[in-house]
């Protein structure tokens, strides 16, 4: 089955006018929002640069965007939205290495060239809801090797957002006893989920009080980790809708990104290091 449960879910997230689809070498950037004149999003002071990289995927080569800590606490997976890899997803990969986490976020349209292929983010989006859930959480494994195996001896993290959300969800379902934590952000749930394979996965949980289509799948997702017995917190940001956390959309609320900007850091010191 096609990944388009998955879009639709997460429902529309337009891409901002001057956000790039391109490759970042540049320390990250966020573009304009409806609250560029308000402080900037959490973590962006300290943020460091990407670089892109690729490895060797199930399928062939895998695309990335790499941000490396100089003495990296552990590492992170990000997990984009479901308009491919682009700016913001790379900026939030560079606020995590700031925090000591080195970050690799993966390009989920590597297969068709990658997203920076794409001049419409429509097209991007179309592209991934084509592409089968199982074959993307092969990528997300080998994306996992990959982080892993830059970052020897430490425990790693995954962090998705939207669809990307939706793929931990899936990913803990598949069974990833790699992952020390997860994070979903407003993610939809898979149907019957069975989070068993993953029960050493620590799992924290964002939604917005607003994202009624997300939310609706919120009560499958906390029974089958209670049944599988992970250690959990599912957090609702009050007032804050679908995206919140993405700074360079409509739907951006500064309250509830810091809040789980802060959630998460201390999720991370707490199952990662």
């Amino acid at each position: 089955a096609a990944a388009t449960t998955l879009i639709a879910a997460c429902g529309e997230n337009k891409q901002q006018a001057g956000e790039s689809a391109t490759s970042e070498t540049r320390p990250p950037s966020t573009t304009s929002s409806p609250q560029a004149n308000a402080a900037p999003p959490p973590g962006m002071d300290a943020a460091l640069p990407t670089a892109p990289i690729t490895w060797a995927g199930p399928k062939g080569d895998l695309q990335g965007a790499w941000a490396a800590s100089a003495q990296p606490r552990g590492g992170i997976l990000v997990i984009h939205e479901n308009k491919g890899l682009n700016d913001w997803t790379r900026s939030v990969a560079g606020r995590l290495a700031g925090a000591g986490y080195s970050s690799l976020a993966i390009d989920l349209l590597s297969e068709r060239g990658g997203t920076a292929t794409f001049t419409d983010p429509a097209e991007a989006t179309a592209a991934l809801g084509n592409r089968a859930p199982e074959d993307m959480v092969a990528d997300l494994k080998s994306g996992i090797a990959e982080v892993q195996r830059r970052t020897p001896g430490k425990k790693v993290a995954a962090i998705g957002f939207c669809m990307g959300g939706g793929l931990v969800w899936r990913l803990l379902a598949a069974g990833t006893p790699e992952l020390s934590a997860a994070f979903p952000f407003y993610g939809p749930t898979p149907d019957d989920p069975d989070f068993a394979g993953s029960k050493e996965v620590a799992v924290l949980g964002f939604y917005g009080e607003l994202d009624q289509r997300v939310n609706a799948t919120e009560p499958a997702a906390a029974a089958a980790l209670e049944k599988a017995g992970l250690v959990h917190e599912l957090v609702t940001e009050p007032g804050a809708n679908h995206a919140f956390f993405n700074d360079t959309g409509d739907r951006y609320d500064a309250t509830a990104a810091a809040d789980a900007w802060t959630r998460t850091l201390d999720w991370l010191t707490t199952h990662v290091g």
